[in-house]
């Protein structure tokens, strides 16, 4: 009687705590990268003999005087920026959600208006439409410097924002908006009750992207005098020649932002996964 021959499992692969696929190697080559990159700057600036004045910068971002904190002018323009960016991105979707109902709709009008408002906004530059912002319609609104950028990121954003929410809005399987009409829901009730729901938890990843590009995008309004940080930056410089220092520091500031919120978002859509 043939018996059949036994096949032992492969043997399992230790991974090499300085292996390929390990941690550490991938920590090392990120510090690999980041000393070329530091090099790269030092040898720059010791061409062009710079003098490196990294001791005068925390001044900029904030002092204490008799135990009294005063905040630094990028501490004041980054509340700045985050006042335009939090507007904006409200006017965004504001604009977005209106932009992408219309788009959805039976109107051949608000079709015409959304097609026409969108084609309009992405093939046009973004420093153009800021121009027109401020020197046209912010005269005729009556409005200052701030709400005339607030109004600009917020169109331009909002063009993306429409796509978007129309992607998560047809994601949404067909039958649940059959199911709604079919137990008396109204339009606007079916909306907020039964799609919105389900479309969030598609939407919330590419609307984090658009938030963190609206952030980045916020820097354009230093060329019409927005006390933001980029232009706190460059009023810095200005005054102190400290191009380096100062730049590093704006990059900096910009990148915990962005950073931060992307692992707020990605903790929230798990938060909102584990509660389906």
């Amino acid at each position: 009687m043939n018996e059949r021959p036994v096949r032992l499992p492969p043997p399992k692969k230790r991974l090499s705590l300085f292996g390929r696929g390990s941690p550490l190697y991938s920590l090392i080559q990120l510090a690999m990268l980041l000393g070329v990159v530091a090099w790269l700057v030092h040898a720059g600036a010791a061409a062009m003999e710079y003098n490196w004045q990294w001791y005068r910068v925390d001044r900029y971002i904030y002092r204490i005087i008799d135990g009294e904190f005063i905040p630094g002018p990028l501490l004041r323009g980054l509340m700045v920026t985050i006042q335009l960016a939090a507007w904006s991105m409200l006017l965004s979707v504001t604009i977005g959600l209106v932009t992408a109902l219309l788009r959805l709709s039976n109107s051949v009008s608000g079709r015409f208006l959304a097609t026409v408002y969108l084609e309009s906004i992405r093939n046009t530059p973004l420093l153009v439409q800021l121009f027109l912002f401020y020197f046209v319609l912010a005269p005729i609104l009556g409005i200052d410097r701030f709400w005339a950028g607030v109004l600009c990121l917020s169109f331009f954003e909002g063009s993306f924002a429409s796509e978007i929410i129309r992607a998560g809005l047809q994601s949404v399987p067909r039958g649940q908006y059959e199911g709604a009409d079919a137990l008396g829901f109204t339009k606007r009730d079916r909306l907020r009750y039964i799609v919105l729901p389900q479309a969030i938890p598609l939407i919330l990843p590419p609307m984090t992207g658009l938030l963190i590009s609206l952030i980045k995008h916020s820097a354009i309004v230093s060329v019409i005098a927005v006390a933001d940080l980029t232009t706190e930056g460059l009023n810095i410089i200005s005054e102190t020649f400290m191009a380096f220092e100062i730049w590093f520091t704006v990059a900096g500031i910009y990148l915990v932002i962005t950073v931060s919120l992307s692992f707020f978002v990605t903790w929230l859509e798990n938060r909102m996964k584990r509660g389906r």
